[in-house]
């Protein structure tokens, strides 16, 4: 067990005093105590290809070293600035990572989890990156020295944490994201309306498992689900990808990290313009599944945005009025058809993980 108080200490020791990053459940106590920091010390990045780029930018500015911290899935959304930009072979630019350690062979985990966790250590050191791994609080002398060689060789170095390792002594404050719907009153009610012979891809984490747990509760039959369970912020480009070559509605249930993730795949989806395209954005301003963490997504106009990019509708919903008509008239509306839906934290107890992904691929592709 480490403390995140003293692993932060051992960082500001040794001069490293700016964090960006993307929040990760291993990681969430790191995140969580980091994000409060004033805004010209931490900088919350949409994808982990940001945060590398803003950590870059860091060191231009100031010739110090940044933390960036990310789960070991997410390298592969770092790996182009890192080999490109940052590598000793291009600009030589030192940088400390923070990785969070899904699938570390130690640890029991979900599928998409195990396959990145097998290779993690395989793909640092083929990215020439040195590394070590904090289990606890006496391999905290460890990172000394990583950044010494970092600041020393103007190299790219990391620590892997794994799960269940990372405790914090204090507990701060929750934050009230917002006081709207419940996920699970919507998806309950999206599922009781939808056309019998939809399609539904449902972006990683809660909204996934919440769909998979409101069908199993309710026996609903309506419609057939592809469950994003890793590559996060790509569910709308799947869905588009099924709808090029399907007459039939296709719903993406999606959420605010995730769209903004890869906010690109937006302006994609409203140039094909597909009618049977149907976008929802599940959006609470929070990376709720990994901690709670803020996604900055309050304050965009999602219906200026979806409309410059080529959507050809746009409805909201704030609250349980009036909801079930809103969801008819999205449905029957001709896409690509934008649908925000406001909805606050909580998710429903014992929600299940899709398991046996190959059947689930399987069943989803029958007609």
């Amino acid at each position: 067990m480490i403390f995140v108080e003293n692993l932060i200490k051992v960082l500001k020791k040794n001069k490293i005093n700016f964090f960006t990053g993307v929040p990760d459940s291993i990681l969430k106590n790191f995140s969580s105590y980091v994000e409060n920091y004033p805004k010209n010390k931490h900088a919350m990045a949409t994808s982990e290809g940001s945060a590398i780029s803003i950590g870059i930018g860091y060191y231009l500015s100031t010739k110090k070293i940044p933390c960036i911290y990310l789960q070991n899935s997410g390298l592969s959304n770092a790996i182009n600035p890192l080999i490109s930009i940052a590598s000793k072979e291009v600009y030589s630019i030192p940088l400390f990572l923070i990785i969070g350690w899904r699938g570390s062979p130690r640890q029991p985990d979900e599928p998409q989890h195990k396959a990145k966790g097998k290779i993690t250590l395989k793909l640092l050191k083929l990215l020439k990156i040195k590394f070590c791994i904090l289990r606890r609080e006496n391999d905290l002398i460890n990172i000394k020295k990583l950044i010494q060689k970092s600041r020393k060789r103007k190299s790219i170095v990391a620590c892997l944490i794994e799960k269940n390792t990372l405790k914090i002594k204090r507990k701060k404050q929750k934050k009230i994201v917002n006081k709207f719907v419940l996920r699970s009153d919507f998806i309950n009610e999206f599922l009781r309306l939808i056309p019998n012979k939809s399609k539904i891809i449902s972006t990683t984490g809660y909204t996934s498992r919440e769909l998979m747990g409101l069908r199993e509760k309710q026996k609903n039959k309506k419609g057939k689900d592809f469950y994003m369970v890793g590559g996060m912020g790509h569910s709308s480009s799947v869905a588009l990808g099924y709808a090029l070559n399907s007459k039939k509605q296709v719903f993406c249930l999606d959420g605010d990290g995730s769209i903004l993730m890869h906010l690109g795949a937006l302006r994609t989806v409203g140039y094909q313009n597909n009618k049977n395209f149907k976008h929802i954005i599940l959006n609470n301003n929070s990376h709720e599944s990994v901690g709670g963490q803020l996604t900055n997504a309050e304050g965009i106009d999602f219906k200026k945005l979806s409309n410059s990019i080529g959507y050809k509708n746009y409805l909201k919903i704030n609250n349980k009025n009036n909801i079930n008509n809103i969801i008819k008239k999205f449905i029957r509306s001709k896409g690509p058809s934008l649908l925000e839906v406001r909805i606050r934290n909580g998710f429903s107890n014992n929600l299940p993980r899709p398991k046996n992904l190959i059947k689930i691929k399987e069943k989803f592709m029958l007609n």
